[in-house]
């Protein structure tokens, strides 16, 4: 059954906002190779298994989740990326919880000699910009606290998009290895 949604040209209506307590429970990926995929999120990103469907499919979570990712061959086993210029997923971001959690990320990124698509300080954030084995977009982050984000002077957040120092971030994580 095909839903389909009119949104009104030039109406501005205001909905009430949705609930603060949503969150992005999981995203599902479809892959080409799903062992490939496993080496690279589980590998060298260092999520952990928390199930596999033979070579159908597979979910992987941090810190003992039921999953945070699922991939899937379901409809893409040996299949291509879409071709830019296409819709589809713009990258997935992963949340780090600090910044030397970060550090660690780009680490493992350097000796599994993944390159980076780029690397910016967003002032609200942290971010390193990749693509997985599949040309998936993927930015690992982490978010600075509230209180030190950028501000104008009436008060309103301003992000931005500045060149990420990589070698100041690698020498903030130095302790956490």
């Amino acid at each position: 059954m095909a839903v389909e949604t009119k949104i009104a040209a030039g109406k501005n209506t205001p909905a009430a906002p949705i609930d603060a307590g949503v969150r992005i429970g999981h995203v599902h990926l479809k892959v080409a190779d799903l062992d490939r995929a496993l080496a690279f999120y589980c590998g060298v990103l260092g999520f952990e298994l928390t199930q596999r469907m033979g070579q159908q499919a597979a979910f992987i979570s941090a810190g003992g989740y039921h999953h945070h990712i699922g991939l899937n061959t379901w409809e893409s086993r040996g299949g291509r990326p879409p071709p830019r210029g296409t819709t589809g997923l713009y990258h997935l971001a992963i949340l780090y919880p600090t910044r030397a959690a970060l550090a660690d990320a780009l680490r493992r990124l350097i000796a599994a000699e993944i390159p980076l698509d780029g690397a910016s300080d967003h002032g609200v954030s942290e971010a390193l910009y990749l693509r997985d084995p599949d040309e998936n977009g993927v930015e690992l982050y982490w978010d600075r606290p509230p209180e030190q984000w950028p501000r104008t002077p009436a008060g309103e957040l301003s992000m931005f998009s500045r060149s990420l120092d990589l070698q100041d971030l690698l020498a903030a994580g130095a302790s956490f290895s």
